[in-house]
């Protein structure tokens, strides 16, 4: 519990302090004018109050991340508390941060056009295709988890998953189409609050036990759960939205395009994301309890491992029907608004691709038809096969962490060439280790190339290594390039 707190405080601090830092060197101008009010088009262009930008980014980038990663990860044991502190001060609010203002500068552009502008032009069609893969990816399994949730909660005499997740489907059908004010403006700050209410009231739950026999930092960083893997690179791919996660990156142009002004993004971007973090570390440590401390017999759940009957059992035991209700309601929203926001942002990196206007509905119907075809393809994947969920999931954690390493790469690009002095390493050391841990993944997995575990330690310490040489050898190529 002493991990925990200090932990919390320790976050809280780093939006005070680094956040700060982080932002002087971006240099926000309050007199600047955005893409809300430049490009106001009453659909994805609109001034929204600064609470509710700050509420919808909160929502969109928490997912289940930021709930169900933290409850993987935290069979690990400890260590994770240390990945959700240092990954979320010092790599995902950075990430967060410089994807969402860049976006601003340009117009509210996404992903794959800051990449082209700030990186490198022959990058752009792969992050454009790797980006809407992902982002499909995200909409499937978003689906799904909410749909399983809502299912044991409605029904024990039959199945009625399939038609929760048609409901859902719908529901997402409706929210890529509308003006982004007329049902997310207006919905999901209320989401928002239970989301956060949720949190809080385990929390306090936490406090009130006080369980002495919590797992703390102290009491080592090893592997608690030999059955989960190694904690590198398996627990930086596990707890992805709570530390560092590539999908933000594809969210914060929704709100980049929404801001009335540009002194907002420490709050919107570093703040929301750091509100995450929070959330990860307090599921992360009811998690610590239910499978470390007894936690399971006491709410009579053992041999309950699947983090959405994790969260059933934990909210119905500890906060009653009401409290239950309200948390379930958090975690449930949480997924549904991250799921149509993400088929939402594939909408606008095509139409941006395509240089489409998504004023008229037509233009709307003719990315978004094939997008949800897709989307169903990739649902029906999941349901068909008994699999198919958890190696979507598995994918989907791959593809997320290698975006994050994508984006970060682009503002290590970005500062590098815009700034006299080393703050490119804000973005650097961040954007190495997580290409360390992708590739390390990928060429170590079952579902990759499934070379030895004892190949990892080399792995990683060499692709980090090599990519911070190569960084330095494309920054000198590049100053000489401009000298002569």
């Amino acid at each position: 519990m002493i991990t925990l707190i200090v932990s919390i405080l320790a976050l809280i601090a780093g939006y005070l302090i680094y956040g700060r830092i982080v932002e002087r060197i971006f240099g926000p101008d309050k007199g600047r004018l955005t893409p809300a009010h430049s490009k106001a088009d009453g659909i994805d262009y609109v001034v929204m109050p600064s609470w509710k930008v700050f509420m919808i980014q909160f929502l969109n980038i928490a997912g289940t991340g930021p709930i169900f990663g933290a409850i993987l990860g935290a069979k690990f044991g400890p260590s994770c508390y240390l990945w959700i502190v240092l990954g979320c001060i010092f790599g995902g609010a950075v990430h967060d941060y410089f994807t969402g203002m860049l976006s601003v500068r340009s117009g509210g552009a996404g992903l794959p056009e800051l990449v082209g502008e700030h990186l490198s032009r022959k990058v752009k069609p792969f992050a454009i295709a790797f980006s809407a893969l992902m982002l499909l990816l995200v909409g499937a399994v978003f689906v799904y988890s909410p749909a399983l949730i809502i299912g044991d909660l409605t029904s024990k005499s039959f199945d009625t998953t399939f038609i929760w997740v048609a409901v859902i489907l719908v529901y997402y059908v409706v929210a890529t189409f509308v003006p982004i004010d007329k049902i997310i403006g207006k919905i999901y700050p209320v989401f928002a609050i239970a989301l956060l209410f949720m949190a809080v009231s385990l929390l306090g739950c936490l406090l009130i036990k006080w369980p002495a026999d919590m797992p703390e930092i102290w009491d080592g960083l090893q592997n608690r759960s030999p059955q989960a893997g190694s904690i590198f690179p398996c627990l930086f791919i596990t707890i992805a939205c709570g530390a560092v996660s590539g999908f933000h990156a594809t969210q914060s142009p929704l709100m980049a395009r929404c801001m009335d002004n540009e002194k907002l993004g420490r709050l919107v971007f570093y703040g929301a994301m750091i509100t995450e973090g929070i959330v990860a570390l307090i599921w992360a440590a009811v998690s610590s309890y239910f499978f470390f401390c007894g936690g399971n017999v006491e709410m009579g759940a053992e041999g309950v491992t699947a983090a959405p009957q994790v969260v059933t059992v934990v909210s119905k035991h500890w906060l009653g029907v009401l409290g239950g209700l309200l948390a379930i309601m958090g975690v449930v929203a949480a997924p549904i608004t991250s799921g149509d926001t993400a088929l939402r942002s594939v909408r606008l990196i095509v139409a941006d691709a395509l240089h489409l206007d998504q004023g008229p509905i037509r233009n709307r119907l003719y990315i978004s038809i094939p997008i949800f075809i897709l989307t169903g393809a990739l649902l029906w994947f999941n349901v068909s096969d008994a699999n198919g969920f958890d190696k979507i999931w598995r994918y989907f954690g791959w593809a997320n962490q290698t975006l994050a390493a994508l984006a970060l790469w682009t503002i290590t690009a970005f500062l590098a060439k815009n700034r006299k002095k080393a703050y490119y390493l804000i973005a650097l050391l961040p954007a190495a280790f997580m290409t360390s841990v992708t590739l390390t993944y990928i060429l170590t997995a079952k579902i990759g190339f499934n070379l030895p575990a004892s190949t990892i330690p080399y792995l990683g310490t060499g692709i980090f290594a090599l990519s911070l040489l190569l960084f330095y050898i494309l920054k000198a190529k590049s100053k000489s390039q401009v000298k002569a």
